[in-house]
């Protein structure tokens, strides 16, 4: 039971059980599942739907934190991907046609993979710290995808694209799909390959690495490009489920929440070792949460104050050294004597 108990995806699971419990209490219709058009709808399969972007980012962001990294920069990197994507649609005479999708999802993809590897390159090139890096493009990338669109809202009427973030496969969505192939990817080269030990390598110690003979630049410049993909991938679900780009809201705050998430399922800030399936069961704690949170009808103005709170907890709970002070403190309070008022006689 203690071996269970220390694995790192025990308190992870012990929160996703405890606000699916809750959710149940609160309303016995939560697990109800219902097939309507072919599609599966429900309160489950919403989580699943809407959580899917950002565990795509969440993904990519995984083997960036892996490497001593972090990218800032994934929610401005959706919003161009959804501007890229639907302005180049919106230029074609037919905007169904299954070449024009395709273009728009491939120069989507590319500028992506483009914006990544400028974080990497300056991260590992120019020499500028991952933070500081990654916020230039953060600040500026909203900018460019308001050039992108001219400060407009591009709609496109295009069900082929429509697809890629409202369609669905087997009465499952796509874009659940899409994550989990994403995902199979990212196992298959971090786990059955040497890339994983490369990343957790140059995380625990970039110097040493490259002392090995590990292209310790390489692999970070790999994963950043990785992530910056992941992003575009999940701007293109975001634009094809409203079929619109708004580079406004698309990917906002999308940083803040894929860290949280890949914290939450236990991987270090400070590098080495990551968990994929634990930043997976962090996206789905803080996408049951957010559902937890609108279906309870808590007032939109504390909706963040909330979230922040039960984040705040679940990450304390993981702490280690903070369950072994809290067990101290407790075991230090009952073994203090009590001290009683003694009323000296008459």
């Amino acid at each position: 039971m203690e071996r269970i108990r220390r694995h790192h995806l025990f308190w992870p699971l012990m929160v996703l059980a405890a606000l699916l419990l809750f959710n149940l209490l609160y309303d016995p219709d939560f697990f109800r599942i219902q097939m309507r058009d072919g599609a599966l709808y429900g309160s489950l399969i919403d989580i699943l739907f809407f959580g899917s972007p950002l565990a795509l980012v969440a993904i990519g962001m995984t083997l960036v934190i892996a490497t001593r990294g972090i990218d800032l920069s994934v929610g401005s990197v959706v919003a161009i991907s959804g501007a890229i994507a639907c302005l180049t649609i919106s230029k074609g005479a037919d905007q169904n046609d299954p070449s024009l999708v395709l273009a728009a999802v491939g120069l989507a993809l590319a500028a992506s993979a483009l914006l990544g590897l400028w974080n990497g390159f300056l991260v590992t090139r120019a020499g500028i710290q991952p933070i500081v890096a990654t916020l230039i493009l953060m600040v500026a990338g909203r900018g460019i995808a308001q050039l992108i669109t001219s400060g407009q809202i591009i709609t496109v009427i295009s069900p082929n694209y429509e697809i890629i973030g409202g369609g669905a496969l087997l009465a499952l969505p796509v874009s659940v799909y899409i994550v989990a192939l994403v995902f199979l990817l990212a196992v298959f080269l971090t786990r059955k390959t040497a890339l994983g030990l490369f990343i957790e390598s140059v995380g625990c110690n970039p110097t040493a690495s490259r002392l090995a003979g590990i292209r310790s630049d390489t692999v970070r410049l790999f994963a950043y490009l990785f992530c910056g993909l992941c992003a575009g991938m999940a701007g293109l679900i975001l634009s094809s489920n409203v079929s619109s780009a708004d580079c406004n809201n698309a990917g906002l705050w999308y940083e803040l929440d894929a860290i949280l998430a890949v914290v939450i399922g236990g991987t270090s800030l400070n590098g080495g070792r990551f968990f994929l399936t634990g930043t997976l069961l962090g996206v789905l704690i803080i996408q049951t949460l957010t559902t937890t949170i609108y279906m309870t009808g808590v007032p939109p103005e504390i909706t963040l104050v909330v979230k922040a709170v039960v984040v705040l907890a679940v990450c304390l709970v993981q702490s280690e050294s903070f369950r072994r002070k809290l067990v101290h403190s407790l075991a230090t309070a009952r073994s203090q004597p009590v001290e009683r008022e003694v009323t000296p006689r008459g």
